[in-house]
């Protein structure tokens, strides 16, 4: 039986400073070492860790937004060519008039690439941005392909699963989960990583903005759907994990060979799938 080689991922669980970009970037430029020196390879940040999710305003958000190769993208870059690893970070991303809620993707050779949210509930800051407006995209760094959704994305089982077909072991959920969203933490995670054979891990964020308390519980699960690592609800932490990216590619599970064998991804008959791909229709409803 040969050994499986497994990549340390830090899931950074940190509180973040509404509107202070400087503060919560040396916070972050300060996990980054301290996750190299644990051997960890890449590090991973809420959503919005930069700057902040609770604006009441896009003219609030905005002054803190920057461009995808902005300054908060060349400092991070810069740490990670000193520590040798890889990070995603959450932040408000400017793009002409429009402005994401997006995550950068940066090594130490630079900015490897971002990811815009592409579902936005009606909460905080998503309820004033764009839309993401690029496919999922899957990036191959050295130790393995990584997709990045965004917090709400992982309600819609469509999102995860296009990342797989497209080749992801692991998918990364940078989250802002306040108390109501509990669930997903309990229960979603877990199932999205099970039902795709795929590596998942969600990096929460913690503390108080604007009235809203965000739960912690970021959590890391391998791709049979089991907790490998979870972090507490309400302190800062460092969560790191041993993830075997390699083995998310062998899709067929033999629980008894010959007898009982299942495969998620060949297994699809996606033929039947047809109303999966018809434009959403919005609809209104009022509780009494």
């Amino acid at each position: 039986m040969t050994n499986k080689i497994k990549t340390r991922i830090a899931c950074s669980q940190i509180d973040v400073e509404i509107g202070n970009v400087e503060a919560n970037r040396q916070k972050i430029l300060e996990r980054i070492r301290n996750a190299a020196e644990q051997s960890a390879k890449l590090v991973i940040f809420p959503e919005c860790a930069l700057t902040g999710y609770c604006f009441d305003s896009l003219e609030d958000a905005s002054k803190f937004a920057e461009p995808l190769d902005g300054p908060s993208a060349a400092t991070i870059a810069k740490e990670c060519s000193a520590a040798g690893v890889y990070a995603i970070t959450g932040f408000i991303e400017r793009d002409g008039s429009d402005f994401y809620n997006a995550a950068m993707l940066v090594g130490p050779d630079g900015i490897v690439g971002g990811y815009r949210k592409v579902h936005l509930p009606f909460l905080g800051v998503d309820r004033f941005l764009t839309p993401g407006n690029r496919p999922f995209e899957v990036f191959n760094l050295p130790f393995g392909r990584i997709g990045i959704n965004i917090c709400y994305d992982t309600s819609f089982p469509e999102a995860p699963r296009t990342l797989k077909l497209l080749g992801a072991e692991m998918i990364v959920l940078p989250t802002n989960w306040p108390r109501d969203a509990w669930r997903t933490p309990e229960f979603v995670i877990n199932t999205r990583a099970n039902e795709n054979h795929v590596n998942f891990v969600a990096v929460n964020r913690v503390g108080t903005e604007r009235g809203w308390k965000f739960i912690g519980k970021s959590i890391a699960v391998d791709y049979n759907g089991d907790t490998i690592g979870k972090a507490g609800m309400d302190e800062e932490e460092t969560l790191l994990v041993d993830v075997d990216l390699e083995g998310a590619n062998h899709n067929r599970i033999v629980n008894a060979p010959g007898s009982y064998e299942i495969d998620r991804i060949a297994d699809r008959r996606p033929e039947f799938y047809d109303a999966i791909t018809r434009p959403a229709s919005k609809t209104t409803s009022s509780a009494t």
